[in-house]
């Protein structure tokens, strides 16, 4: 695939671009990066340097893009943290675009909000224009729990079964996006043990959970990473992508947890993306009719 990724970047370390890229190459696909914002390290450490770039700078590369004929050769647009409602304006366009020369090309969406214990942490009004303006324009989209249940118009606690997990991702997919991934599940009401976390995949033939171990480590980047894995494997198909992008996503974090490093060691396990084990079960837990 050709993928035009718009995201923010670091120097040091690996978050947005910076983390997806590197995978999507590595897995053979041609990777156009379109950075939002290009800063010294990710802002998790409190402090950093660098510039958030102008939408219209950003709009201006894309328009270089155009200007080598090259929007039309897109097969899928990447998006995560999008900042701002200026950069938000120029994705949709740019998605449109894209579509215009190309009906086939997918545009996956990771809708960068907020988490469970953070809330959100992105502009005030931000989360509101995601939902009800870019989530409907998208075909793929990877929430974390806490982003799902506010795309659904639920509490997050009130996500606390299976049943209720999978009525808040349909209310998801009758915005638009059809193809819905699901990070960071956890809890015994989900069936999920204090020693695990999980995710959820669901599209047209139906529903599928995979569980990993939990790492006793905190790290930025692994969802951009998560996303981009599986914007990559879905042609695959959904139960094959769950499959792969949990086994890449865990040994990336299980050779980063035995390093003990702050940063996601995507390099140093680089065979866990190229070369997944698929050693976790994913298993079905609706079919089509149901999904």
């Amino acid at each position: 695939m050709r993928i035009l990724s718009i995201q923010s970047s670091v120097a040091y370390g690996h978050v947005g671009n910076s983390a997806a890229t590197f995978p999507l190459q590595r897995l053979g696909h041609e990777v156009w990066p379109v950075i939002t914002v290009h800063f010294s390290n990710h802002t998790g450490y409190g402090e950093w340097r660098g510039i958030v770039l102008d939408p219209a700078v950003i709009a201006d590369v894309i328009e270089g893009i155009a200007d080598r004929g090259a929007l039309g050769l897109v097969d899928a647009v990447l998006t995560g943290y999008q900042g701002s409602p200026g950069v938000a304006d120029v994705v949709l366009s740019t998605v449109r675009r894209v579509r215009e020369l190309n009906p086939d090309a997918v545009y996956c969406c990771d809708p960068v909000m907020g988490d469970v214990g953070r809330g959100m942490f992105v502009l005030p009004g931000l989360p509101e224009l995601i939902r009800d303006t870019v989530v409907p324009t998208a075909d793929v989209v990877t929430p974390n729990l806490f982003e799902l249940a506010f795309l659904a118009g639920v509490q997050v606690e009130a996500i606390d079964s299976i049943d209720t997990l999978l009525a808040a991702v349909a209310a998801v997919r009758a915005l638009g996006p059809q193809t819905v991934l699901v990070t960071s599940v956890e809890g015994r009401g989900l069936g999920i043990g204090a020693d695990e976390i999980a995710m959820v995949a669901v599209d047209v033939t139906g529903s599928y959970l995979v569980r990993t171990p939990r790492l006793p480590l905190t790290v930025n980047g692994a969802g951009d990473v998560t996303a981009a894995l599986f914007l990559a494997h879905l042609p695959a198909g959904i139960e094959v992508a769950l499959a792969r992008v949990a086994s890449s996503v865990y040994g990336i974090l299980a050779a980063t947890d035995a390093a003990g490093s702050r940063e996601i060691l995507l390099v140093e396990a680089q065979s866990a993306i190229a070369e997944p084990d698929c050693e976790f079960v994913v298993g079905r837990l609706t079919g089509p009719a149901e999904s």
